[in-house]
């Protein structure tokens, strides 16, 4: 879902996550669902590929996920692209933005926990909870417990809480 804040909406949590397989495109698909469940009345979900979202994205919303795979043990080349493109734009005007993670680790994830959260404590982003790595082999609850992330995290927009 790519729409632009209509009227309805007062708050929009944004959704950055690299998927470059069948499995991770589950992920962000649950991350999608998860922010629009159908109790949310005031926050809309926005879903971009990190190389497809920029500046603009981060100061238009509210809160944000981000989601990456593990790549040599870093972040996506992909979110670091993002991350790149659109540090000094949002520094000072982004601080305090509530954020969480979620990693798809084939190893142990610590490497690319370490980098994405020396970015985000650089940008003074507020976690919302402990990011969320998925390590090991394939399994179908990795899909279940991004979706519960997202969620929780949009309830938490829509509520005020963070």
């Amino acid at each position: 879902m790519n729409a632009e804040l209509s009227n309805e909406f007062s708050k929009q949590l944004l959704v950055i996550a690299h998927a470059p397989s069948a499995n991770t495109r589950l992920l962000r698909e649950a991350a999608a669902r998860g922010a629009s469940h159908p109790d949310l009345e005031q926050v809309q979900c926005v879903v971009k590929a990190p190389l497809e979202a920029g500046p603009e994205d981060v100061l238009a919303c509210d809160a944000i996920l981000l989601g990456t795979t593990e790549n040599l043990g870093y972040m996506s080349g992909a979110l670091k692209d993002f991350f790149d493109r659109t540090y000094y734009s949002v520094l000072e005007k982004k601080q305090g933005l509530p954020c969480a993670l979620y990693i798809r680790a084939g190893y142990d994830g610590t490497g690319t926990q370490r980098a994405v959260e020396s970015i985000v404590t650089g940008l003074r982003w507020r976690w919302v909870q402990a990011p969320l790595i998925l390590r090991g082999e394939w399994q179908p609850t990795f899909a279940d417990q991004v979706e519960e992330l997202s969620m929780t995290l949009a309830f938490s927009v829509e509520s005020g809480i963070v």
